[in-house]
């Protein structure tokens, strides 16, 4: 039996890249078209500052299983992963996962954009500028040949910041604009914010656009309102169930009977060829993303692995 790890923040930095990133979490997609894996919603407790949240899910080809855990409130978040061999039931690591967290975040919503947007996508427009945003635009430029990109946040020191450090990162044009307006007039639009009124207006949408809303995973946000979300020809989420009571832009546009659970597609059954991402190019397209300990366990499996390779972790004995 293996002696488990326990891996710090730093030492994810140091070994996980977006390209391997993408490739855990489009591979966990296929698996759960296939059956073969399984994802529980997110459940969360009150605790004397905010909410412990918790979230776990299982892969039998791959024979892990694993849990992530975290308390939020106004102390700030930390995440941990526990990964386990279910061959023989182990503890294979204890990973500190915000950097991971980050990561898989933009690897995801890059999936969603290679299934969903057009193949001809060029520009990109980011609401939001936090560090999520960094690894939203990251991922995108992974799966399309990204040629300019704006960002628009409330602070122009920020969203100038964010300009700045992008242009450099990927080696595209990436300016700061004074509107979410000016920032939806792109082929791919990301929200990643956390904002509790809508951020992406449906009035700004052209035909084409995919939109990837990716900062809300809670019933008081919403990112995109109402209409953004009826003139979307394909809804797509990384899990319908937990969608229902975490996603608040579609709770809200379901309320008022301008969207229906039953239009609602996996975005796994999509990654696995059951259903389309889009049809033609003038559909809009929008993804929902609410974060699985799926995506987790499949990226922690990958830090594990070159952790190893690389003699990284300190051994727990």
């Amino acid at each position: 039996m293996t002696t488990p790890l326990f891996i710090t923040e730093e030492q994810v930095k140091s070994l996980f890249t977006m390209p391997i990133a993408l490739e855990a979490v489009e591979e966990a997609f296929k698996a759960r078209a296939k059956g073969d894996a399984f994802n529980e919603p997110r459940r969360r407790l009150p605790t004397s500052s905010g909410a412990y949240n918790v979230m776990f899910a299982t892969w039998r080809g791959h024979q892990i299983a694993g849990l992530k855990s975290y308390p939020g409130g106004s102390g700030g978040i930390n995440f941990h992963v526990m990964l386990y061999d279910t061959s023989n039931n182990s503890l294979v690591a204890v990973i500190e996962a915000n950097r991971m967290g980050q990561m898989r975040t933009g690897a995801v919503s890059g999936v969603a954009t290679k299934y969903m947007a057009r193949e001809d996508a060029q520009t990109v427009g980011i609401i939001g500028s936090g560090y999520q945003a960094e690894t939203q635009l990251t991922a995108i430029a992974h799966v399309r040949k990204i040629k300019t990109a704006k960002v628009y946040s409330r602070s122009e020191e920020n969203r100038t910041r964010y300009a700045t450090k992008m242009s450099d990162v990927l080696g595209i044009n990436v300016t700061a604009v004074s509107s979410g307006e000016e920032a939806a007039d792109s082929d791919i639009v990301a929200t990643i914010t956390n904002s509790q009124q809508p951020v992406l207006l449906g009035e700004w949408l052209k035909p084409g656009t995919h939109i990837n809303a990716a900062g809300n995973n809670s019933w008081l946000k919403r990112e995109i309102d109402t209409r953004a979300i009826a003139m979307s020809d394909i809804v797509a989420t990384d899990d319908v169930e937990q969608a229902k009571f975490e996603c608040g832009e579609l709770m809200r546009a379901a309320e008022v009977g301008r969207f229906s659970w039953d239009m609602a597609v996996p975005i796994h059954d999509i990654v696995g060829g059951k259903s389309s991402g889009r049809d033609d190019d003038k559909q809009i397209t929008l993804f929902e993303s609410q974060g699985l300990a799926l995506e987790d366990i499949a990226a922690c499996e990958r830090i594990v692995e070159l952790a190893r390779e690389n003699g990284v972790g300190t051994p727990l004995k």
